[in-house]
């Protein structure tokens, strides 16, 4: 049983993480319908900047956290008003081969900029632990799920209590119709990028110390799918309860499935719900007859 709550303390951190990725993308998806394959490199950018702030320049970390994620939701910005904003109209096609396109071409930067070797930064948490009945739960758990629980409460109190916020959702469901009541579109799908890439920055350097410094942090984005798949495409809420149980399934399967099955549990959940319950856990299904 020990072992079992300490993997399930494991998963849900894990998992956090993979709802904060999720929540980006379906933030982004639900206001202008592009699925953002390029949000996981927004991780990378976040990770390799606060790296630099933190070693290179030396600042304190929270400095260091406060311009990362400016910075991060400033490119995130840009890249909806001066790129992605040019195909609108356009099959969601062209929106994932533009954010393909994207991400490649970040990967790459990053790779000319700072070079393919790993790295790390220390953090206030860094090698520090805390017992909790019995269990040995590293400091830096702690943050990631006390991070994603602030995330997720700011997130509902701005959808819900701020003019913004609800501007965000009108836009979401009917642009045309936010449009005739006088909100600026065009801006608040720029601020929904820019929000998703702060978002993005949090996870990626909280996720960093775990993983390392490298462009492999955007494979974080195909766990956070196959989450956005079993909670509910397009369901905020679903966003973070399939990050943690992502997260969850990932741990259990590590122990008590054969050698590798973590690796590709999270891919076969993805393709048991496409099978048995396409809309996931708290989509809506929508059907059809032809």
């Amino acid at each position: 049983m020990q072992v079992f709550a300490q993997l399930t303390v494991n998963g849900i951190a894990v998992g956090a993480i993979y709802a904060l990725v999720a929540l980006g993308v379906v933030l982004i998806y639900k206001a202008t319908e592009v699925l953002n394959f390029a949000h996981g490199d927004l991780l990378v950018i976040a990770a390799f900047s606060a790296w630099g702030f933190i070693t290179v320049m030396g600042l304190p970390f929270w400095l260091a956290v406060l311009l990362t994620v400016a910075m991060t939701g400033g490119i995130a910005y840009a890249l909806d008003a001066w790129v992605i904003r040019r195909i609108a109209g356009q099959p969601q096609f062209a929106g994932v081969m533009l954010t393909i396109a994207l991400a490649f071409m970040i990967r790459g930067l990053v790779s000319m900029l700072f070079g393919p070797e790993s790295r790390n930064y220390a953090t206030p948490w860094t090698n520090s632990t805390t017992r909790v009945a019995g269990l040995q739960i590293a400091d830096l758990q702690l943050v990631i799920l006390g991070a994603a629980l602030i995330v997720t409460m700011v997130l509902y109190f701005f959808f819900r209590h701020t003019r913004l916020g609800v501007a965000m959702q009108a836009a979401s469901q009917n642009q045309l119709a936010a449009y005739l009541n006088g909100i600026r579109v065009k801006r608040v799908n720029s601020l929904v990028w820019a929000l998703a890439g702060g978002i993005a920055a949090i996870a990626g350097v909280l996720l960093a110390p775990i993983t390392l410094v490298d462009t492999t942090l955007w494979l974080v984005t195909l766990k956070a799918l196959a989450a956005l798949v079993l909670g509910g495409f397009g369901s905020i809420p679903g966003a973070i309860v399939g990050g943690l149980l992502i997260g969850l399934v990932e741990q259990y399967a590590g122990v008590y499935m054969p050698q590798g099955s973590k690796d590709i549990v999270a891919y076969l959940v993805l393709i048991v719900v496409l099978i048995f319950r396409p809309h996931g856990l708290l989509g809506e299904a929508h059907g059809r007859r032809v």
